[in-house]
């Protein structure tokens, strides 16, 4: 099944300083701040959400259609697509701005300080569902936040079921947005953090939003992952990891997983525990799309996992 992917498309700058931030930052100097860190590690990443969660897909032998706008230095990203077999027909080039982009300093404390550019991310609206043909399936995820509403919509109006994944863009949504957009998606995605935050805006419990033919998943990290449906709640483990490298994308991993299980008719156990081991395989490595099994081997380490095949 075609999966439409709408989200961003990033570039991720990451820099190391070996020290510590609260060394070089005075606190009784915050007002007049002017500091500079020497960083000698720096990667750049592929990123973004739609970029993530398509290349997540791919490797299951998804069908994905990535749905986004970028800048004038798209054309590695691009490229990338290209050689995973990613259609990238709908990834539209907004003329003088930047791709977004992330700035992410690190010191040994693992303290991040981030800057972050939205760039050509703030004309996802530019962007339109009915443009993809042959759609069965779609996710909404962090764009643009005009965007966001209007894919939204536009999956709801032409019946195409879709996960509404807010993420970090939770915040630029008030109460009624929430509960119009909640309305119409057919799953809601979040992680505890943002469960938490989406109750105080909306004023609904986590039970009530996940019952009759709506479906809430909260992931909680290490902890697992939460599924509510028709009012109860159902908690599943995470799977272990080889190793802890980077959590950064795994979210996204976890999504494609269930984008993987509702295009195949899983069940929610079978779709929640894909998801779960697609985040386990993706923190191993650094960065987003740095992991690269194939789908045999993803369906083997879900048979040892959990002993049975999907």
């Amino acid at each position: 099944m075609r999966t439409l992917i709408c989200g961003s498309i990033a570039y991720d700058t990451i820099m190391v300083f070996n020290g510590h931030f609260k060394d070089h930052i005075l606190p009784d100097q915050v007002h007049a701040l002017n500091v500079a860190f020497l960083v000698p590690s720096m990667r750049r990443e592929f990123g973004g959400t739609a970029g993530n969660i398509g290349y997540n897909l791919r490797l299951l032998n998804g069908d994905p259609i990535v749905m986004a706008t970028v800048g004038d230095d798209a054309a590695p990203y691009r490229d990338r697509l290209a050689s995973f077999g990613i259609d990238d027909r709908h990834v539209k080039t907004i003329g003088g701005t930047f791709t977004a982009q992330a700035f992410i300093t690190t010191d040994i404390a693992d303290n991040q300080i981030t800057a972050f550019h939205p760039g050509a991310m703030d004309w996802s609206h530019e962007n339109h569902v009915s443009d993809a043909k042959d759609v069965g399936l779609g996710i909404v995820s962090p764009d643009g936040r005009d965007g966001m509403l209007q894919h939204a919509r536009e999956f709801a109006d032409a019946k195409i079921p879709f996960i509404f994944d807010p993420g970090q863009g939770l915040p630029m949504f008030d109460g009624k947005e929430l509960l119009d957009l909640m309305d119409i998606a057919s799953v809601i995605t979040v992680n505890d953090y943002e469960a938490k935050m989406m109750v105080e805006k909306t004023g609904k419990p986590l039970e009530s939003i996940g019952k009759g033919d709506k479906t809430l998943i909260v992931t909680r990290g290490a902890e697992g992952s939460d599924l509510y449906r028709d009012g109860g709640c159902v908690r599943f483990s995470a799977v272990t990891a080889t190793e802890l490298v980077d959590p950064t994308g795994c979210g996204d991993a976890y999504r494609a997983g269930l984008l993987y299980g509702m295009a195949h008719d899983f069940d929610w156990d079978t779709a929640i525990r894909l998801g779960s081991l697609l985040g386990a395989i993706k923190i191993a490595s650094g960065g987003p799309q740095n992991h690269s099994p194939n789908a045999d081997e993803v369906a083997e380490r879900f048979f040892a996992a959990f002993g049975y095949r999907y």
